[in-house]
C-alpha cells in the first residue's frame, strides 16, 4: 500500500505520528506471514480480516470465540524493556479458553493501545503474537494499533485480542457424560502465566522496580524473579487436539484468574465435584516465593494462581494411562491430581 501522500504535521504535533503506524505495519509483515494457513484470503491492511471457513466433513460447524488480554503483566514487560513474548500471553489466554470446548483455533486479531507508537517496539510485540499463533495453529489476520497521547504515558501500552475457532457440534465438550470415578489430569504450567500480577506487583514491589527482581535465584533454576514472572503462558492447543482424537475427554478447565476454586468448577456439572489431591500438585518454586514473601495463605494462593497446573482435563479412569501417554508424547508434563466424586461442592481441595 502506498502511504507517500499520507502525513499530517498537525496530528503529529498533537502526539500521533501516523507515519510511525505505517512503518510498524511494514515491520510486522514478516511476523504475520509466519502464521498464514489455508483459511487466509487477503493480506493485512484492509478494513477487515477475511478468512475462509474449513467446514468440510462437519455436520454442524460451530464457531467458538474467546477474548482476553495480558493484565498487568504488561507492566513488567515495560519495566524490563522486553516486548517479544507478551504477545504469546495474549494469544494463549484466548486459544486456551476456546480449546476447552474442543474448538480448533482458526484466526486471531490483536489490539495494542500505546502512549506513543515506537515501530520497533510494536513489531516486537506483534512478533510475540505471531509466535503464539504459530504455536496454536491460528492465523493472525489483522489487528489495530492506537496511539493514546495524554491518556497513557508515552512508554506504556496495553495488549488484548480475540480468537475464533471451530468445532463440529457433536464433538463439543459439554461435561454431560462426566461421572464419579473419572480422573483429573493436570497439564503443567510454565509459571504464573497471565493472572494474579496485581498481587505479584504488590508482593515483589514491581511498580518501584525493586532491585531484588533482577538477582539470579538458585530456587528458580538461575533465573531472576523478573524472568520467571515474564515467562510466557503455555499454549496447550495442539496437545489437546491430539488427545481429543483418541480419548473420550469429558471436561477441560483453563486455570486462569481465580485459580482452582473458580476455574475447575466451570467444567464440572451439578452433583459432582473434582476432588484434588493437593499433595499431588507439583507447585512451582515461583509460587512458593510469592506465598513466602507476601505471607499469603494457601487457600488464597489456590484461589488466585494456577500453582503449576495450567489446565485440567477429565477423562474416564479406564483411559487415563492412554491420555497421559498421548499428552507426554506431545511434550506435556501431564500427571493425575484427583478424581471426580459425587458432591455438592464443585471443587474439593
Amino acid at each position: 500500500m502506498d502511504h507517500k501522500n499520507s502525513q499530517s504535521a498537525s496530528y503529529a504535533a498533537a502526539g500521533v505520528d501516523i507515519t510511525a503506524g505505517y512503518k510498524a505495519v511494514e515491520l510486522m509483515k514478516a511476523h504475520i506471514n509466519r502464521t498464514k494457513n489455508e483459511g487466509c484470503l487477503d493480506d493485512v491492511g484492509g478494513f477487515g480480516g477475511c478468512f475462509g471457513l474449513p467446514i468440510a466433513g462437519m455436520e454442524e460447524p460451530v464457531l467458538v470465540s474467546g477474548t482476553d488480554g495480558c493484565g498487568t503483566k504488561v507492566k513488567l514487560a515495560i519495566l524490563m524493556d522486553k516486548h517479544d513474548t507478551i504477545g504469546i500471553d495474549a494469544v494463549a489466554m484466548c486459544v486456551n479458553d476456546i480449546i476447552c470446548c474442543g474448538a480448533k483455533p482458526l484466526f486471531f486479531l490483536d489490539y495494542i493501545a500505546c502512549g506513543k507508537n515506537y515501530p520497533e517496539k510494536i513489531a516486537a510485540i506483534v512478533g510475540g503474537v505471531a509466535e503464539g499463533c504459530v504455536q496454536s495453529g491460528a492465523a493472525l489476520i489483522g489487528g489495530e494499533t492506537a496511539e493514546h497521547p495524554g491518556l497513557m504515558p508515552l512508554e506504556d501500552y496495553d495488549l488484548a485480542g480475540f480468537a475464533v475457532g471451530i468445532v463440529d457440534k457433536k464433538k463439543m465438550i459439554d461435561n454431560t457424560k462426566m461421572a464419579a470415578g473419572d480422573v483429573v489430569i493436570a497439564l503443567a504450567s510454565t509459571g504464573i502465566h497471565s493472572n494474579g500480577f496485581s498481587l505479584c506487583r504488590k508482593v515483589f514491589d514491581i511498580d518501584n522496580n525493586n532491585p531484588e527482581l533482577y538477582i539470579a535465584r538458585e530456587e528458580l533454576g538461575g533465573k531472576t524473579i523478573a524472568e520467571a514472572l515474564l515467562t510466557p503462558t503455555k499454549i496447550y492447543v495442539k496437545s489437546v487436539l491430539a488427545l481429543l482424537e483418541q480419548v473420550d475427554v469429558k471436561g477441560i478447565s483453563h486455570i486462569t484468574g481465580g485459580g482452582f476454586y473458580e476455574n475447575i468448577p466451570r467444567s464440572v456439572p451439578d452433583g459432582l465435584g473434582a476432588k484434588i489431591d493437593k499433595s499431588a500438585v507439583r507447585v512451582l518454586p515461583i509460587f512458593d516465593m510469592i506465598a513466602k514473601w507476601g505471607n499469603i495463605p494457601e487457600r488464597d494462593m489456590f484461589n488466585t494462581y494456577n500453582m503449576g497446573v495450567g489446565m485440567s482435563i477429565v477423562v474416564p479412569a479406564t483411559q487415563a494411562d492412554k491420555a497421559l501417554a498421548i499428552l507426554r508424547e506431545q511434550g506435556e508434563d501431564a500427571y493425575i491430581i484427583g478424581e471426580i466424586v459425587a458432591s455438592d461442592e464443585k471443587v474439593i481441595l
